[in-house]
């Protein structure tokens, strides 16, 4: 695994393969460069494919002093886009990927990016009197505040639990019942650092950016889980019709993960979309 500095002195590790327009993938919370490993293969035979660990993600211990939050994820971001020469790029953000690359053209704009591929994220995580569209419908800045000490207390099962015990039923059934799955991830949680993971979340949760989709000025692919764990439908068309010319694809039946559980349809669909 390669890696390079961040303009902090922090190490940031990526993976590259292929060669071709870069498509730079970009993981959720809690996850790392493996979450795309499926797809690599066949996104390859076309592209580059750049995949990143993110700042306090993949058990990479932190050793610059700066605080991790999406708007340092951010400026890593534009870090390795300057590193590594990439101009004319695909950023493609799952969940926190997503906020990522929000936060990054509020800072930055979209000059050098290409187009835009997004998955399954909603603006605005908190919801309050005016704003049901983030997580379940029904996540206020009280919920939020509670689930903050729960990380505290129990990271791995209350990061377990955020998943399961929202809108799929499936998920939820599945935790309930152990299933081998959930006891993977399980292990994969228990052996990060939640420090970096925790003040992550809380930027992620103060974040809004409403105002940025209507900035975004290259074409756009949503990606949406018919079955998220997190979002409705009505998330997905809000994303939609706050992007201008953006297309939405609903993969029906899935969670929070369409393109990993519908992967040659979201191969098919992000090369097409990309080769447009």
């Amino acid at each position: 695994m390669k890696h390079f500095a961040a303009d902090d002195g922090e190490s940031i590790h990526v993976e590259i393969a292929g060669a071709g327009t870069p498509l730079v993938l970009l993981h959720g919370w809690t996850a790392s460069h493996q979450e795309w490993s499926p797809l690599v293969a066949a996104l390859a035979r076309h592209h580059q494919v750049i995949r990143w660990d993110a700042r306090g993600h993949g058990g990479h211990p932190l050793a610059a002093a700066t605080r991790p939050t999406v708007r340092r994820m951010a400026q890593d971001l534009r870090n390795l886009l300057d590193h590594y020469a990439l101009r004319d790029v695909v950023l493609v953000g799952h969940s926190m990927g997503a906020l990522t690359i929000w936060e990054y053209l509020r800072a930055f704009g979209t000059a050098g990016v290409r187009k835009l591929c997004l998955i399954d994220q909603s603006p605005r995580l908190v919801t309050d009197d005016d704003w049901a569209l983030g997580i379940y419908g029904d996540f206020d800045r009280g919920r939020a505040e509670a689930f903050a000490g729960e990380l505290r207390a129990d990271f791995t099962e209350s990061v377990l639990r955020l998943a399961a015990h929202g809108l799929n039923a499936r998920a939820r059934s599945k935790y309930d019942e152990n299933a081998k799955g959930w006891q993977r991830v399980r292990e994969t949680l228990q052996r990060l650092d939640p420090a970096p993971l925790i003040d992550i979340w809380s930027s992620l949760t103060a974040a809004d950016y409403r105002d940025v989709l209507e900035r975004i000025d290259v074409p756009t692919l949503l990606v949406w889980g018919g079955a998220s764990n997190f979002y409705g439908l009505a998330t997905a068309q809000y994303v939609h019709e706050h992007i201008r010319g953006s297309t939405l694809h609903v993969y029906e039946d899935t969670d929070h993960s369409p393109h990993q559980w519908q992967r040659e349809r979201f191969e098919r669909d992000l090369l097409s979309f990309v080769a447009r």
